[in-house]
C-alpha cells in the first residue's frame, strides 16, 4: 500500500488496511454499516428540513417515535416498505430506487 511522503493514507487506503479488500466479509460489513448510517442521516436531515419532530413523522407514517429514532441513529435497519412510507407519506417526497451494475 503506497502512502504519500508524510505517511498519510486516504480513506480507501485506510479501509483496505484495516478492513481488507472489497468483497471480504469484514470490509463488506463496514460498507453496509455505512450505507445504513447514511440512510438514517438522510432521513434525519429531511425531517428537520420539513420542520417535523420524530413523533410527528412517526404519526404520519403509522409507526412509533422510538422506531424513527432507531432508524435515524443507526440502531435499527429500516424495512423497504417503511422507508417508502417515510419518504412519501411522512416527508411528502418521491421515492426512487435504482440498481447500478
Amino acid at each position: 500500500m503506497k502512502t504519500n511522503e508524510n505517511n498519510t493514507m486516504n480513506l480507501e487506503q485506510f479501509k483496505t488496511k484495516h478492513y481488507g479488500e472489497v468483497g471480504q466479509k469484514k470490509r463488506d460489513a463496514l460498507e453496509n454499516g455505512y450505507e445504513n448510517f447514511k440512510l438514517g442521516t438522510l432521513i434525519h436531515d429531511a425531517r428537520l428540513e420539513k420542520g417535523l419532530t420524530q413523533e410527528e413523522l412517526a404519526e404520519r407514517v403509522g409507526t412509533t417515535k422510538s422506531y424513527i429514532s432507531k432508524i435515524e441513529n443507526n440502531l435499527k435497519e429500516v424495512r423497504f416498505s417503511t422507508l417508502k412510507k417515510i419518504v412519501e407519506l411522512g416527508l411528502g417526497g418521491h421515492f426512487e430506487l435504482s440498481i447500478k451494475l
